[in-house]
């Protein structure tokens, strides 16, 4: 998903974090770091502090990683003394964001984050992005080897979640591959029963929530999604998910969202707003928008005061200073991108 397909003049971008960054990541949780304190500052009040803690629960119940990527680097920016760069990465370090789980030990990653959470009496927010033929030969093509093997990697991840109260963002862009003709005709059928399955083993679990992707106000519209997301299973999902990791701007995905939420159900949606504060990219090539373009803004925070009944969530899916891929000076797909984040967070409202 990261920079994966951008024909027709789409803005394309997505995120994946890779397996080995989120095991390392989850034992270290277990040990013990979560934090329910500000730590805006250093205990003698000098100085930004490197210390992460959570948001308050009334306003988003979502889970703070301590550790994450960008936690990391303030404290890399606290220790050279560069107070001004660590400020502005906290913008993003101090925000839940989603996890997402990799194709290796995911009932070993959910776990720890999901433990990680509800020892922080807070929501797991996790994104699940290995369905077969994934990303169109694109920068994250893969997935899982086959219907069996990623059957199998559904029932590990939701083994792992348990009882604790966990939200899944499940597979961006699967459906809309379907639509535009991206995903080739002979495994349709599959990923639609895969969807399906996905849905209905998730909602097995007694605190999952389960959002379905259904792509962006830019990329097919509600007259062509509502039966794919129908054949996918969406009414036995909680709902859906819209402008993972895009850039359209918060009302015009609330705009979409609603109509295509009366095609289906009137079912409620939650929205990326990690990277829109300044909307689309549209200079240059346009095949190449979708691949860390500049001058993009972090969005609204998370929250799930958003005002519209319908609107569950305003959340950060997309990872804040992840390359898109080694395009525009970018590390590849997934690293993290300091110089990128920097430029989110000084954008930001």
């Amino acid at each position: 998903m990261y920079g994966s397909y951008s024909g027709r003049g789409r803005f394309r971008v997505t995120g994946r974090v890779r397996a080995g960054a989120i095991a390392a990541g989850a034992a270290l949780l277990l040990s013990g770091c979560s934090s329910d304190g500000d730590g805006d500052r250093d205990s003698d009040g000098g100085g930004v502090s490197a210390s992460i803690g959570q948001r308050p629960k009334a306003e988003d119940p979502y889970w703070v990683n301590p550790d994450g990527r960008a936690a990391r680097q303030v404290a890399a920016y606290v220790d050279k003394g560069d107070d001004k760069n660590a400020a502005l990465i906290r913008k993003i370090a101090e925000q839940p964001v989603a996890e997402w789980i990799g194709p290796d030990t995911p009932e070993e990653q959910t776990k720890g984050f999901t433990e990680a959470a509800a020892k922080a009496d807070r929501d797991a927010l996790l994104v699940l992005y290995n369905i077969p033929h994934r990303d169109c030969d694109q920068f994250s093509k893969g997935g899982a080897s086959d219907g069996n093997a990623y059957r199998e990697w559904i029932d590990k991840v939701a083994k792992g979640i348990g009882d604790r109260r966990t939200t899944v963002i499940l597979e961006p862009d699967a459906v809309l591959h379907l639509v535009d003709g991206c995903t080739p005709d002979q495994f349709h059928e599959e990923r639609y029963d895969l969807l399906r399955g996905a849905v209905q083993r998730l909602k097995q679990q007694p605190a999952t929530t389960v959002h379905l992707d259904a792509g962006n106000a830019g990329w097919q519209t509600p007259d062509a999604l509502f039966e794919p997301l129908q054949r996918a299973g969406i009414a036995e999902a909680d709902g859906f998910s819209v402008n993972v990791s895009n850039f359209y701007p918060t009302a015009a995905s609330t705009d979409f969202g609603k109509r295509l939420s009366a095609k289906v159900g009137n079912k409620p949606f939650v929205i990326d707003t990690s990277r829109n504060g300044n909307g689309p990219y549209t200079k240059g090539d346009p095949s190449e928008n979708w691949c860390n373009p500049p001058g993009r803004a972090l969005g609204e925070r998370p929250t799930t005061k958003t005002g519209d009944p319908l609107v569950k969530a305003y959340l950060w899916i997309k990872r804040p200073g992840e390359s898109d891929g080694d395009c525009k000076g970018g590390p590849k797909a997934g690293d993290w991108y300091a110089e990128y984040a920097l430029g989110l967070a000084r954008n930001a409202r």
